[in-house]
């Protein structure tokens, strides 16, 4: 405690009633949590069971329960430390019955939850050409985190997608029972509901649960923060976490609401501003501050530097994007070389997973180690998904998506139509597809080759729930992958020995699955290892192993800290997103990502950005980030690249030597005029009417579609097409567009508002 600031040492020590703690960057929230969760036990007389801290991440909580059990000098059974969705996991598995489900129930992700779409779209008769699976599926999740129940949808649907999705939304919650499986989403939703509905079960988590912390509360959608009303005693003893300036999740249902209006709803609050940062040298602090006080929609906080001077955060003009990642190289190279920083030590952070191709060639170029975190997840990988289906269906045997995978996982003789006719005879018989796989009535007509491999799966999947009921993790998995026949399968394919490796891991991986069931009801190892597979986040696999820069999304960054960042592509319509400056939330929500990537670095941070940008093999011209205003220039060295320089040299753009040295256009580039507008500090642009040649800049993203004629693109309600007419330009360009659905046929589309994305050629 000695140790602590002084607002610290008031969020820890504060007593009873609720308590919104805004933490910044870098300013020890974790500490905070951990030392007022130690606090509440050792002298508050809290009980550890009467306490539910619920986080993010796994890595988070594992994390805050370690620093727990080293405070307190031993582990704090019963205490409930997860996420919201474990958490939420845990609740449902306890009162499974409630919500129509055994505790053996299985968590789909998002493969397997559009599969369920696309049936329930063929039973409806909505074309997959008009409305895709995902969208249908985005715009299901949408209701569900706002707590939109089907008949409230069904009542509010205007649009021509949302009466297509009434009759799918209301058929949702009866398809995922019979399954005895949840979507995430009803992983949350499930858990409210029953505590809505039966005041008894409500009642005994708010006696049990006396003091609730919540880690990361500006990310909170709607059911999350009513997870958290229900749960509250009724002392309101509920301690808050979060930075609103930090609230990046508002596209995937996040409402910073929440954390701005805490104080709305538990009037007595306390709040407490821990403003002091122990992560960053000053310079970082000072352009963080200088963007984010740009943003209205704040409760207001100054990060305040710990630590000495260091240098100033780096400008680096590019003149085009293998400049810029060229640029990149060299940084990291030169200062590797004089002993400033390790490979480990450096992220290069971007706004979309696009812009990764670029850079993991130019590392592939130099013999640079890296790590690529977001992209294919070790569980997400076909023979680890093949493995995991047998397992669920092991588990779970009403599982139908498991049942689907796992019989073609290797093939036996069990072909689509003979699956088809399984699924609508189960659905007619009312009973799960491994039962209706050995029913006569179900099997009429079909071929005795047939039975007999149906016969001999349905028997094996018997003597693997036998084992799982006493086996290790491990052993049943390398069962499954042995009995399957799958081993031999995998081993016959070109890149079957690595396919064997990744089994191989994964049976390695199981042999430490512990469970601290804590009285949690239905959680067996094999159901513990399951659930941890499908809740497994990114970040949760970042690994330390081997010296390797690390490159990722801004938001997958989120929460992590390196010596040296370096964040990439700095232009107006890559970040900010150009759909972005006709939406003021989404453009204030844009400039919280990039506090977020800012605040990432503790040492070194240097932007880029690049002078031309290839979109869809085209290149096309840039401009610089408006996020980067005159406020935020005065915390900057700005340098070119030498191409730059000699580009600019070469063709006369005429570049100005003030305090940009060069970097900020002048009067007669190519580019158009410097518009320092008194009204704002937001850098404009107009036209130069003297250049024949002049471009317009479009804000739009650079993942949008190539608008000409003949270029395959997708719309999100009309699917795919050609386009065949392009007229105007900028934010101006219209569009005819053929689509292949002929009940769509040939549309007129304001680009800008169609948001077309490039489509397969």
């Amino acid at each position: 405690m000695t140790t602590l600031n002084p607002a610290q040492r008031e969020a820890v020590e504060h007593g009873t009633g609720p308590l919104l703690v805004l933490a910044g960057a870098g300013s020890g929230k974790t500490r905070v949590l951990t030392a007022r969760i130690a606090r509440l036990i050792e002298r508050g007389g809290v009980r550890a069971d009467q306490v539910l801290a619920v986080t993010f991440t796994n890595k988070a909580a594992g994390e805050m329960r370690a620093r727990v059990a080293a405070s307190l000098g031993a582990d704090p059974r019963g205490m409930w430390i997860g996420t919201f969705h474990a958490i939420c996991a845990r609740i449902l598995r306890a009162n499974a019955a409630l919500a129509r489900r055994t505790p053996e129930f299985t968590i789909y992700d998002e493969d397997d939850t559009t599969a369920v779409v696309k049936r329930l779209m063929e039973r409806h008769r909505v074309s997959s050409k008009v409305y895709t699976p995902r969208l249908i599926l985005s715009e299901v999740s949408r209701a569900r985190n706002a707590m939109t129940t089907p008949s409230e949808y069904a009542s509010l649907a205007l649009t021509p997608l949302q009466k297509a999705v009434g009759p799918i939304y209301n058929d949702w919650d009866a398809a995922f029972a019979a399954s005895n499986a949840v979507t995430f989403d009803d992983l949350l939703w499930l858990p409210v509901a029953l505590l809505r509905a039966n005041a008894d079960v409500r009642e005994r988590y708010q006696r049990r649960f006396s003091h609730l912390l919540v880690d990361e509360y500006q990310d909170t959608n709607r059911t999350q923060y009513e997870l958290i009303r229900l749960l509250a005693s009724p002392t309101g003893n509920v301690c808050a976490v979060g930075d609103d300036d930090q609230a990046i999740y508002g596209w995937r249902g996040a409402d910073i609401r929440n954390i701005l209006d805490f104080t709305r709803d538990f009037p007595s609050a306390l709040t407490v501003r821990l403003e002091e940062n122990y992560r960053s040298v000053p310079e970082v602090l000072h352009l963080a501050n200088a963007v984010i006080r740009r943003n209205r929609d704040r409760l207001g906080k100054t990060l305040r530097a710990t630590r000495p001077a260091g240098e100033r955060v780096a400008l680096v003009g590019a003149l085009d994007d293998r400049d810029e990642t060229e640029v990149v190289v060299q940084e990291i190279t030169s200062r590797r070389g004089r002993g400033e920083v390790q490979l480990n030590d450096v992220a290069v952070l971007y706004r979309t997973n696009a812009q990764s191709r670029p850079f993991e060639e130019a590392f592939r170029r130099h013999g640079i180690p890296y790590r690529l975190i977001g992209a294919t997840r070790f569980y997400d990988r076909r023979e680890v998904k093949d493995v995991l289906a047998w397992l669920r269906l092991i588990a779970n045997p009403s599982d139908a998506e498991a049942f689907v995978r796992a019989i073609g996982a290797p093939r036996r003789g069990v072909g689509d139509a003979t699956v088809e006719m399984l699924l609508a005879g189960a659905r007619e018989a009312n009973k799960p597809l491994l039962d209706a796989a050995v029913d006569d009535a179900v099997l009429a007509g079909a071929r005795p080759a047939t039975r007999k491999a149906l016969a001999e799966f349905v028997a094996l999947i018997g003597r693997l729930r036998e084992l799982a009921s006493d086996a290790t993790v491990d052993r049943v998995i390398a069962e499954v992958v042995s009995a399957s026949g799958m081993a031999e399968a995998v081993r016959a394919e070109p890149d079957g020995a690595e396919r064997l490796e990744n089994l191989e891991e994964m049976i390695r991986g199981a042999t430490d699955v512990v469970v601290d069931d804590g009285g949690e009801v239905g959680l067996r190892p094999l159901d513990h290892f399951l659930q941890k597979a499908t809740l497994v986040a990114a970040a949760d696999q970042l690994s330390a192993d081997g010296d390797a820069v690390t490159i990722m999304t801004i938001h997958t960054a989120k929460g992590l800290e390196y010596p040296m960042v370096v964040i990439a592509g700095m232009e107006d319509g890559l970040f900010p997103l150009g759909r972005a400056f006709d939406n003021p939330e989404q453009l204030e929500e844009e400039r919280r990502l990039f506090y977020v990537g800012i605040t990432r670095a503790e040492q070194t941070l240097i932007l880029t950005w690049a002078r031309s940008r290839r979109r869809n093999g085209e290149l096309m011209a840039s401009k610089l980030s408006s996020f980067i205003t005159r406020e935020a220039e005065e915390h900057l060295a700005v340098r070119q690249t030498a191409r730059l320089r000699s580009a600019s040299s070469g063709i006369g753009l005429g570049f100005g030597a003030g305090a940009w040295g060069g970097g900020r256009p002048g009067r007669d580039d190519d580019f158009g005029d410097w518009d320092p507008s008194p009204a704002s500090d937001t850098p404009r642009w107009r036209p130069n009417p003297r250049r024949e040649h002049a471009v317009e800049i479009e804000d739009e993203s650079q993942d949008s579609a190539e608008l000409r004629v003949g270029a395959r693109v997708k719309h999100s309600g009309f699917g795919s097409g050609v386009i065949n007419e392009v007229s105007g330009s900028g934010r101006d360009a219209k569009v005819t567009v053929t689509f292949d659905d002929e009940a769509v046929g040939r549309k007129k589309l304001v680009a800008r508002f169609a948001n077309l994305q490039r489509g397969d050629d």
